[in-house]
């Protein structure tokens, strides 16, 4: 039976963490602040802000989250992107994606100060953890690397997979484990790669992040996997008639063959709000000197 990689309790820990850390800035005259843009009204855009706004204020990180019409301009939205960045009380900046199609994301992302993107999706963040040098990266990875490192599971000269390659979770996961330092065997993958099961069956772990609710099946993975699952889809619940979220692995099937795996809810998903105040509490020690 595998080992649950628990998110809530993982996350729970580090908050704790963080509580010493804002106090330690307390101490120096710094609170942490962490501004989020929402442009329009997107429902999951709006929840899931509201998540991050709870999740900062139950920390001592002092919140302010802009909300902005859907119809705002290009140059309207720069401009409240060029005051938030000069705004000495705001440490960590992100935009809540996707922006409407009418706004240029690229443009607007690099608008962020480095120094402010916690989100970690500047080309000068992405550029660095390339290299192997101290950046923001994207929170979803970074819990990713901080529940395997937590369980103890080690990554040198482990075979890596990555069915997903996008600038949220394959690439950015990809450019932390590829490092030399690291020493992980990195393979990224499209979910329509050709014989895709060449690659699921070799890896020691396995990431997955497609939303194709049971995409990997026990029969695509070898004995003894650390299996982590990003997905996130919506089923009705035969028994309640509600929709239940559930993940892209077939958990059950890989309970009984993975070493461990993550579950969904309650796997990656906590654990990726809890590393953007992470990455907001880590700018604001480095601009008051103390990181």
């Amino acid at each position: 039976m595998a080992t649950i990689l628990d998110g809530r309790e993982t996350s729970a820990k580090i908050k704790e963490e963080l509580k010493q850390r804002i106090a330690a800035l307390g101490g120096k005259g710094v609170r942490p602040g962490l501004a989020g843009v929402l442009v329009g009204e997107d429902p999951g855009s709006a929840s899931y802000i509201k998540l991050k706004e709870k999740a900062a204020e139950g920390l001592g990180i002092h919140s302010s989250m802009v909300r902005l019409p859907a119809e705002i301009s290009q140059q309207q939205l720069l401009e409240k992107i060029d005051q938030l960045n000069r705004d000495g009380a705001v440490h960590g900046i992100f935009l809540q994606l996707p922006l409407p199609a009418h706004l240029d994301e690229n443009a607007a992302l690099k608008a962020v100060l480095p120094g402010k993107d916690v989100d970690g999706f500047h080309p000068e963040n992405v550029g660095k953890a390339w290299m192997g040098e101290e950046a923001f990266l994207p929170a979803t990875p970074l819990g990713i690397d901080e529940i395997v490192r937590r369980y103890g599971y080690e990554l040198a000269g482990r075979r890596v997979v990555i069915v997903n390659v996008d600038n949220l979770v394959g690439k950015p996961l990809a450019s932390m484990w590829a490092q030399e330092s690291v020493g992980a065997v990195v393979t990224l993958c499209p979910p329509t790669q050709p014989n895709l099961l060449h690659f699921t069956r070799d890896a020691d772990i396995l990431v997955v992040a497609v939303d194709k609710p049971g995409f990997i099946t026990a029969d695509m993975v070898k004995n003894g996997v650390i299996a982590i699952d990003f997905g996130a889809n919506y089923l009705p619940d035969p028994t309640t008639g509600k929709e239940r979220l559930v993940g892209d692995l077939d958990f059950d099937g890989l309970l009984a063959v993975a070493e461990a795996i993550t579950p969904v809810p309650g796997g990656i998903g906590p654990m990726t709000v809890t590393m953007l105040m992470l990455s907001t509490v880590r700018a604001a020690e480095l601009a008051a000197g103390l990181a």
